[in-house]
């Protein structure tokens, strides 16, 4: 038996894009890095950034919290076992990409936008949104978490500058709908993957991000794999300094099909540990995702509106084996 398997590709042909324009007030400089996110949005729906904003010192410490975290003894992790509103430890085989599909091999640990129980969307019972459930023998965890989410949550508004700008908006458009987010935080392990598991066990099964833009950090290690438009699966790899970020299918939705919510997976094929942390960058859940918002001609939409809320919920229903259990 053996691993699924993916063509080795030149680093460059999923896009490494220079986003230090839009921390600039800079129109040409926005709308350049702005225009080459939308290239890759377009064609695969995945591209590196540099100079993304995030300082080393941020990563290295998530990595370093992540690290102990998963290293630590099983009942210590399940001191924060994930709750309704989808936060705390994942363990392995409690998710699962779609019907069939053999159950992931990793381990995650979810933390959101922190929220108090008297916070105003809270107590009307927004859904996911409300306080982390943060592991207390590991008070570090939360720090070093919440410090790198709030920094790729601002990487996060200046991607969505620029990408509005390409489709030809103002480049605030995204704005007030990411201001108090949705986005969830998601440190993740995988174990190393024995080949006798055969070709149809994944780290993550094959699938695609359900809301607005994946930000990922991952460790040298590799394992991610995109589905190229040839129909080929090709490796996505670790290149220090840099966030793979790939459109999630709201955004799809949003923009009409124009950027491409990209199938992906992980194979640890390597024999080690493989750590990464993903922020998956949503809007507030009562945002209403509308095709006509960003069309030119309201009559093409492909979609009817949904909120964000409604649909990352039902996503999430199918996907994680707690949330079916309670249900």
């Amino acid at each position: 038996m053996a691993y699924a398997t993916a063509a080795h590709i030149d680093a460059d042909e999923i896009p490494v894009i220079d986003v230090a324009g839009l921390a600039t007030e800079d129109p040409a400089a926005i709308a350049e890095a702005g225009r080459r996110m939308r290239e890759a949005a377009e064609q695969i729906g995945f591209f590196y950034v540099r100079n993304h904003g995030i300082a080393r010192e941020t990563v290295d410490r998530a990595f370093e919290a992540s690290g102990r975290f998963f290293r630590s003894p099983e009942e210590l992790k399940r001191t924060a076992t994930i709750n309704e509103r989808h936060r705390g430890f994942l363990a392995v085989g409690q998710s699962k990409m779609y019907t069939g599909a053999r159950v992931d091999l990793k381990e995650s640990f979810l933390w959101g936008l922190e929220l108090g129980t008297d916070d105003p969307d809270v107590a009307a019972g927004k859904p996911l949104m409300g306080p982390n459930n943060w592991p207390a023998a590991l008070p570090e965890t939360r720090a070093a978490f919440y410090a790198y989410y709030l920094a790729v949550c601002e990487c996060g508004q200046r991607l969505l500058k620029g990408l509005a700008a390409s489709l030809g908006r103002d480049p605030t458009f995204f704005a007030k709908s990411f201001a108090k987010p949705l986005a969830r935080g998601s440190a993740i392990y995988y174990p190393p993957q024995p080949p006798d598991m055969g070709e149809t066990q994944f780290g993550v099964a094959p699938h695609t991000d359900y809301g607005g833009l994946t930000l990922l950090a991952q460790d040298d290690v590799g394992g991610l794999q995109v589905l190229a438009k040839s129909g080929k699966w090709v490796t996505a790899h670790p290149i220090p300094d840099t966030l793979v970020v790939n459109i999630g299918d709201l955004m799809h939705r949003w923009t009409n099909t124009r950027f491409s919510s990209n199938p992906h997976r992980v194979v640890n094929a390597s024999g080690r540990e493989r750590f990464s942390i993903a922020v998956f960058y949503d809007p507030h859940p009562d945002t209403l995702v509308d095709p006509r918002d960003l069309l030119d001609d309201p009559a093409e939409a492909k979609y009817p509106p949904i909120t964000c809320g409604e649909y990352i919920v039902g996503r999430f229903d199918k996907a994680f084996k707690y949330r079916q259990s309670k249900a």
